[in-house]
Protein backbone atom coordinates (compact mmCIF):
# COMPACT_ATOMS: atom_id res chain seq x y z
CA UNK A 1 0.00 0.00 0.00
CA UNK A 2 1.66 3.61 -1.11
CA UNK A 3 1.76 6.21 1.50
CA UNK A 4 1.52 9.12 -0.03
CA UNK A 5 0.04 9.23 -3.90
CA UNK A 6 0.78 12.12 -6.43
CA UNK A 7 -2.24 13.50 -8.43
CA UNK A 8 -1.88 16.11 -10.29
CA UNK A 9 -4.27 18.76 -12.04
CA UNK A 10 -4.16 19.78 -15.74
CA UNK A 11 -2.66 22.88 -14.99
CA UNK A 12 0.23 21.50 -12.62
CA UNK A 13 1.00 18.78 -15.29
CA UNK A 14 1.51 21.43 -17.72
CA UNK A 15 3.06 23.30 -15.56
CA UNK A 16 5.54 20.31 -14.67
CA UNK A 17 5.46 19.66 -18.42
CA UNK A 18 6.85 23.23 -19.42
CA UNK A 19 9.65 22.65 -16.72
CA UNK A 20 10.89 19.52 -18.15
CA UNK A 21 10.90 20.50 -21.87
CA UNK A 22 12.34 24.55 -21.32
CA UNK A 23 14.75 23.45 -20.03
CA UNK A 24 15.65 27.20 -18.10
CA UNK A 25 15.70 25.80 -14.96
CA UNK A 26 18.49 23.93 -12.45
CA UNK A 27 18.93 20.29 -12.48
CA UNK A 28 17.48 19.21 -10.01
CA UNK A 29 14.26 21.39 -10.71
CA UNK A 30 13.98 19.88 -13.52
CA UNK A 31 14.68 16.04 -12.05
CA UNK A 32 11.67 16.65 -9.33
CA UNK A 33 9.65 17.58 -12.19
CA UNK A 34 10.01 14.61 -14.30
CA UNK A 35 9.62 12.64 -11.00
CA UNK A 36 5.92 14.05 -9.93
CA UNK A 37 5.13 13.85 -13.61
CA UNK A 38 6.04 10.10 -13.78
CA UNK A 39 4.26 9.15 -10.08
CA UNK A 40 1.30 11.35 -11.07
CA UNK A 41 -1.61 8.69 -10.46
CA UNK A 42 -4.33 11.29 -11.61
CA UNK A 43 -6.22 11.04 -14.75
CA UNK A 44 -3.98 12.89 -17.02
CA UNK A 45 -1.12 10.37 -16.67
CA UNK A 46 0.17 7.04 -17.37
CA UNK A 47 1.02 4.60 -15.13
CA UNK A 48 4.32 3.75 -14.15
CA UNK A 49 6.23 2.07 -11.64
CA UNK A 50 8.92 3.44 -8.65
CA UNK A 51 11.14 0.78 -9.74
CA UNK A 52 11.15 1.85 -13.79
CA UNK A 53 10.87 5.94 -12.47
CA UNK A 54 14.96 4.82 -10.37
CA UNK A 55 15.70 3.01 -13.47
CA UNK A 56 15.47 5.48 -15.70
CA UNK A 57 15.91 9.05 -14.18
CA UNK A 58 18.74 7.41 -12.24
CA UNK A 59 17.89 8.06 -8.34
CA UNK A 60 17.01 6.27 -5.55
CA UNK A 61 13.52 4.67 -4.32
CA UNK A 62 13.94 6.61 -1.23
CA UNK A 63 14.46 10.17 -3.41
CA UNK A 64 11.14 9.50 -4.89
CA UNK A 65 9.32 8.66 -1.25
CA UNK A 66 10.59 11.84 0.00
CA UNK A 67 9.44 13.66 -2.81
CA UNK A 68 6.45 12.30 -3.07
CA UNK A 69 5.74 12.66 0.83
CA UNK A 70 6.82 16.40 0.27
CA UNK A 71 4.41 17.15 -2.59
CA UNK A 72 1.39 15.70 -0.39
CA UNK A 73 2.34 17.46 2.55
CA UNK A 74 3.76 20.65 1.65
CA UNK A 75 2.58 21.16 -2.11
CA UNK A 76 4.16 21.77 -5.86
CA UNK A 77 6.08 25.39 -4.85
CA UNK A 78 7.93 23.83 -2.57
CA UNK A 79 9.23 20.99 -4.30
CA UNK A 80 9.86 23.06 -7.11
CA UNK A 81 12.06 25.64 -5.31
CA UNK A 82 12.58 24.30 -2.06
CA UNK A 83 11.46 25.26 1.36
CA UNK A 84 11.73 29.15 2.84
CA UNK A 85 14.77 29.83 5.36
CA UNK A 86 13.20 29.76 8.87
CA UNK A 87 16.09 30.51 10.81
CA UNK A 88 16.47 34.66 11.33
CA UNK A 89 19.72 35.89 11.67
CA UNK A 90 20.29 38.84 13.99
CA UNK A 91 23.04 40.87 13.02
CA UNK A 92 25.34 41.73 15.48
CA UNK A 93 27.30 44.37 13.96
CA UNK A 94 24.96 47.41 13.14
CA UNK A 95 25.93 50.78 11.78
CA UNK A 96 27.69 52.43 14.54
CA UNK A 97 30.11 49.82 15.45
CA UNK A 98 31.06 49.94 11.81
CA UNK A 99 31.84 53.59 11.76
CA UNK A 100 33.59 52.42 14.96
CA UNK A 101 35.67 49.78 12.95
CA UNK A 102 36.24 51.87 10.32
CA UNK A 103 37.46 55.19 12.23
CA UNK A 104 39.66 52.82 13.98
CA UNK A 105 41.54 51.38 10.99
CA UNK A 106 41.84 54.72 10.02
CA UNK A 107 43.76 55.70 13.36
CA UNK A 108 46.95 56.07 13.96
CA UNK A 109 48.26 52.71 14.56
CA UNK A 110 49.79 51.43 17.93
CA UNK A 111 53.36 51.34 18.96
CA UNK A 112 55.03 48.90 18.25
CA UNK A 113 52.80 48.12 15.29
CA UNK A 114 53.90 49.33 11.33
CA UNK A 115 50.05 48.81 10.06
CA UNK A 116 46.71 47.79 11.63
CA UNK A 117 46.04 43.94 10.79
CA UNK A 118 42.97 42.67 10.76
CA UNK A 119 43.24 40.69 14.19
CA UNK A 120 44.29 44.02 15.26
CA UNK A 121 41.69 45.92 14.55
CA UNK A 122 39.12 42.63 16.14
CA UNK A 123 41.28 42.65 19.59
CA UNK A 124 41.13 46.68 20.28
CA UNK A 125 37.54 46.87 19.78
CA UNK A 126 37.09 44.00 22.00
CA UNK A 127 39.69 45.74 24.54
CA UNK A 128 37.65 48.90 23.80
CA UNK A 129 34.16 46.84 25.05
CA UNK A 130 32.20 47.63 21.72
CA UNK A 131 31.54 44.25 21.47
CA UNK A 132 32.23 41.28 23.71
CA UNK A 133 33.80 39.21 20.88
CA UNK A 134 34.39 39.87 16.73
CA UNK A 135 36.05 37.92 14.54
CA UNK A 136 38.39 39.25 12.44
CA UNK A 137 36.43 37.97 9.52
CA UNK A 138 33.90 40.06 10.51
CA UNK A 139 36.24 43.41 10.45
CA UNK A 140 37.38 42.13 7.20
CA UNK A 141 33.81 42.12 5.72
CA UNK A 142 32.79 45.76 6.99
CA UNK A 143 36.28 47.55 5.58
CA UNK A 144 35.83 45.51 2.30
CA UNK A 145 32.21 46.87 1.92
CA UNK A 146 33.65 50.30 2.84
CA UNK A 147 36.64 49.72 -0.03
CA UNK A 148 38.87 50.42 3.06
CA UNK A 149 42.33 48.25 2.29
CA UNK A 150 44.99 47.22 4.68
CA UNK A 151 47.43 46.55 2.56
CA UNK A 152 50.69 48.26 2.68
CA UNK A 153 51.25 52.04 1.92
CA UNK A 154 53.19 52.80 -0.96
CA UNK A 155 55.53 55.36 -1.23
CA UNK A 156 56.17 58.15 -4.01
Amino acid sequence: MKKYKVTLTEEEREDLLKIVHKGRHNAKTIRNANILLNCDEGEFSQKVTNELITHILNVSPRSIDRLKKLFVEDGLEVVLKGKPREREYIPKIDGDLEAHIVALACSETPEGHVRWSLRLIADKMVELKYLDSISHETVRTILKKTNLSLGKKTGS
